[in-house]
């Protein structure tokens, strides 16, 4: 196992013909959108906003859905765009060696960097579903609603209760989606993990996976993460700054 930092990590992204991205809430964090389990996180500064991320307190407590949708139309306020993490993997695709995306985000902000096909495990919550007859509607919509005087709205067409299009704790995952991302752990060559603690399974069990497959592992993150002893080269520090440099075409 050689932990060389960003010199080791650079000559394994160079030599990559089939890479794969696996991406968490660090790479957006330079876009305003905070993460949840790092120094600054958002459950870790309130542990107690982690229960809104629970199917059955978001079904039961008419209040915290009130709370959550709240924050929603606040943070819709802020402008948030892709920032140069996002656009280094994009270079990376046009360079034909990015295999595929994963990412546990649900800020839909991969796709409007410009990627297509996003293999996104837990949803995107540019998106919201009612819970009982599954009408999808863009989440602006809703918020529309919300900013008009309704703290909760409801599904229009059964009065159901509508939440984001995202896994929450206590859901399943959609199965077609972690198995796309399984398979692609053991095509690559070099499996890049960016900006994920890789404490979240069962979508952590990619960087084993890639590992027992021969693929090369490099991990950038700011923290010390749950696979570092996996990892053939981990950077440790801003990804806004390492991802361009990493990705960046040989001169």
């Amino acid at each position: 196992m050689e932990l060389d930092g960003f010199d080791a990590a650079l000559d394994i992204v160079r030599s990559a013909q089939r890479l794969v991205a696996l991406t968490g809430a660090g790479i957006s964090t330079e876009s305003g959108i905070p993460d949840f389990r790092g120094p600054q996180g958002v459950w870790t500064k309130n542990p107690g906003l982690e229960r809104a991320s629970n199917i059955d307190s978001y079904r039961t407590d008419g209040d915290l859905r009130k709370r959550v949708w709240q924050r929603r139309v606040e943070l819709a306020e802020i402008d948030v765009r892709p920032n140069r993490g996002h656009e280094a993997l994009v270079g990376l695709a046009r360079q034909g060696r990015l295999h595929a995306l994963v990412t546990q985000n649900v800020d839909g902000l991969h796709s409007a960097a410009g990627h297509d096909g996003v293999i996104e495990v837990h949803g995107n919550n540019t998106w919201a579903s009612c819970l009982t007859c599954g009408d999808r509607r863009p989440m602006a919509h809703h918020l529309e609603r919300v900013r008009a005087g309704d703290p909760d709205p409801r599904c229009e067409l059964c009065g159901g209760i509508v939440k984001g299009d995202v896994v929450m704790f206590g859901e399943a995952l959609v199965p077609h989606v972690i198995e796309a991302a399984f398979r692609v752990s053991v095509e690559c060559d070099v499996l890049l993990a960016v900006g994920t603690t890789l404490a979240v399974g069962p979508v952590n069990g990619m960087v084993p996976r890639a590992h027992r497959a021969g693929a090369r592992i490099v991990i950038v993150n700011g923290e010390v993460t749950e696979m570092d002893h996996l990892a053939t080269a981990v950077v440790r520090g801003p990804i806004g700054e390492i991802l361009p440099a990493l990705c960046a075409p040989p001169t």
